[in-house]
């Protein structure tokens, strides 16, 4: 129970069940935010992999303070890698993330696929953990992946950017029931 927040809510009225405020608890098993950046051409038009990796940096930061761990996986040109984790980032900053470059072609695919692989091995390692997928993309690709089977939720945070708009992120967020947003709803 958050007694001052419960306690603010009441002010002079009786205590009703509306007033009660409660302090959110982490899953018993702990939380894996496994982040899965574009790193292709198309991220490079309108600077948006430059938003992507700053808003990662602030995604980061969020899972370090609430000591839940974290995993980037970096896909662009013909492929795709883990560049860091599954591990909390304590010492995450800007400078290591600048050195991530974009270029070439979309393997959302090969992304998916290896993000895929990180997410079943920390289903066998910690089978009580919640893991969460976040994907930042402008979704200019044409490959449509199945919805990984070992992740409890999905973000696709959409960075595409320009007059014609492809809408694929909206598209695979709604197949794979998951949740859709833009950069701007998240900085806010």
């Amino acid at each position: 129970m958050a007694w001052p927040q419960t306690l603010a809510a009441k002010r002079e009225a009786h205590l009703q069940a509306k007033h009660l405020r409660f302090v959110p608890t982490a899953p018993r098993g702990g939380v894996l935010h496994c982040f899965l950046l574009d790193c292709s051409g198309s991220m490079l038009t309108a600077q948006q992999l430059a938003l992507a990796k700053g808003l990662l940096v602030a995604l980061l930061d969020h899972a370090g303070k609430a000591r839940a761990d974290a995993a980037l996986v970096c896909f662009g040109g013909t492929g795709a890698q883990v560049r860091f984790g599954p591990a909390v980032p304590r010492w995450w900053n800007e400078r290591w993330l600048q050195p991530v470059g974009g270029g070439g072609g979309t393997p959302f695919a090969a992304g998916v696929r290896e993000a895929t692989q990180l997410l079943e091995r920390a289903a066998r390692r910690k089978p009580l953990q919640q893991r969460w997928l976040w994907i930042l993309t402008d979704g200019r690709s044409g490959d449509m992946p199945a919805r990984p089977a070992d992740v409890d939720q999905v973000v696709f945070v959409d960075f595409e950017q320009g007059a014609i708009r492809l809408e694929r992120c909206e598209q695979l967020a709604k197949a794979w029931g998951a949740t859709y947003v833009t950069p701007e709803e998240l900085i806010d």
